[in-house]
């Protein structure tokens, strides 16, 4: 995927995708002294596992090019609404299925169901969107309709 044009990412995104690229780029690495040596002493031939290095090698070096280009392309923003309107950078308190649960209004590139960030270009990041505290959205997800209410924008 490339990165031509300005990523909106929090700052908390940018330190876990630099964190990311310094993995990336010493992964690399090992990688391909691995495949150096795997070459060097004609054991390349039709392994499964040197085509399996390979593959990762490649792998590494399109995602650290990509990162390369989002970190260069970054626009940082902070977290948070100071007019309670959900956005970009918003933290949310939200109910769903009558649990009260904290997530986050990021770009895709740094989305994170783990971190509890979601991406403000997904169909319940759309939803929620311009909205404030006390306003609810439903939104049809693979597992259904599932409503969304606002506890609070912060």
């Amino acid at each position: 995927m490339g990165v031509d044009r300005t990523v909106q990412l929090t700052p908390e995104g940018v330190i876990r995708l630099q964190a990311e690229l310094v993995e990336l780029r010493e992964r690399r690495q090992e990688l391909f002294e691995t495949v150096q040596a795997a070459n060097s002493n004609n054991e390349a031939s039709d392994s499964g596992e040197f085509e399996e290095i390979r593959d990762d090698l490649v792998y590494a070096e399109s995602r650290v090019r990509e990162l390369e280009q989002i970190l260069e392309n970054a626009e940082v923003v902070e977290r948070g609404s100071p007019d309670g309107v959900a956005a970009f950078g918003s933290n949310l308190s939200l109910r769903i299925d009558g649990v009260v649960e904290e997530w986050g209004l990021v770009s895709p590139h740094e989305a994170s169901v783990h971190d509890g960030d979601i991406s403000v270009e997904s169909p319940v990041g759309q939803a929620l969107l311009g909205k404030r505290a006390g306003e609810s959205v439903t939104v049809t997800t693979p597992g259904g309709e599932v409503l969304y209410e606002i506890v609070e924008v912060k």
